[in-house]
């Protein structure tokens, strides 16, 4: 049995190399066809995401679980998660909607898969960089004009030890001015999956959890410093039903609560 974990974790390994290698050609042929007439790069895109939930699943001894119900209808939102691992890319990859996704620059420069980021239309942005992050959030708007999800991490980073960070507001902000609601999403297990730091994975119990939309009405009816002040309330908001997202999928009391029943 001892012989066994690494054997296996030899062959995932592979499997995930072999699948990183021939995805990028895939994609840009699909590309290639449906560009013409897919002007969000839908298709191109939802390839490039079986890739990611491909890797996921080559690992046996990750336990991947998605719960709750993506919202009916073809509404576009702000969709927000929290971020503990690399692997929270990969375990978000596999709920069956296209996200343009807001990244850190760094990770379009990767060769070979990087680039295909680029091609499906995902965003990138440099951090502390307010040029940059006004190009970014009209190329987001943008999408959700047009009826495209848009995905990022408010945290804008990963923690070392899994627990959530202050959210940013950005994408609170972005929601906000492109009137559409925020749907939030709970990640959890992924920090112990794939530790922040090494690509070298452990077994883990990895839950990915939709929960239900939050309207962003009010702060869009609102002006001036009022507005500001409700995009921060959002933002609490959101940040405060992902920590209990959370604290429910482990057992864990959420800050301010008692434990849960066992």
């Amino acid at each position: 049995m001892s012989l066994l974990v690494p054997l296996v974790a030899i062959v995932a390994y592979a499997l995930s190399i072999a699948a990183i290698a021939v995805w990028p050609p895939l994609v840009a042929l699909t590309l290639l066809v449906t560009l013409p007439f897919d002007r969000n790069r839908a298709a191109a895109g939802r390839l490039l995401r079986l890739c990611g939930a491909f890797v996921s699943r080559s690992f046996p001894f990750w336990r991947i679980r998605l719960e709750g119900r993506w919202p009916e209808g073809r509404q576009a939102y702000v969709v927000v998660a929290n971020h503990q691992s690399f692997l929270d890319i990969f375990l978000i990859s596999n709920l069956p909607h296209e996200m343009k996704w807001v990244a850190k620059r760094s990770l379009f420069k990767i060769p070979w898969i990087g680039w295909a980021f680029w091609m499906v239309g995902d965003i990138a942005i440099e951090r502390g960089d307010a040029a940059s992050a006004a190009v970014v959030m009209a190329k987001a708007k943008d999408y959700l004009t047009h009826g495209m999800h848009v995905m990022l991490f408010p945290e804008g980073t990963r923690s070392r030890d899994g627990k959530m960070l202050p959210f940013k507001a950005g994408a609170f902000k972005l929601a906000v001015d492109a009137g559409v609601p925020i749907l939030p999403i709970a990640v959890s297990g992924s920090a112990q999956g794939m530790p922040k730091g090494t690509p070298w994975v452990r077994p883990a119990r990895l839950v990915v959890r939709v929960l239900e939309p939050v309207s962003t009405a009010a702060a869009s009816a609102a002006e001036g410093r009022e507005q500001v002040r409700r995009i921060a309330e959002l933002r609490d908001d959101v940040r405060g039903r992902i920590e209990r997202a959370l604290a429910d999928i482990t057992g864990e009391a959420a800050p301010g609560q008692a434990a849960p029943a066992p």
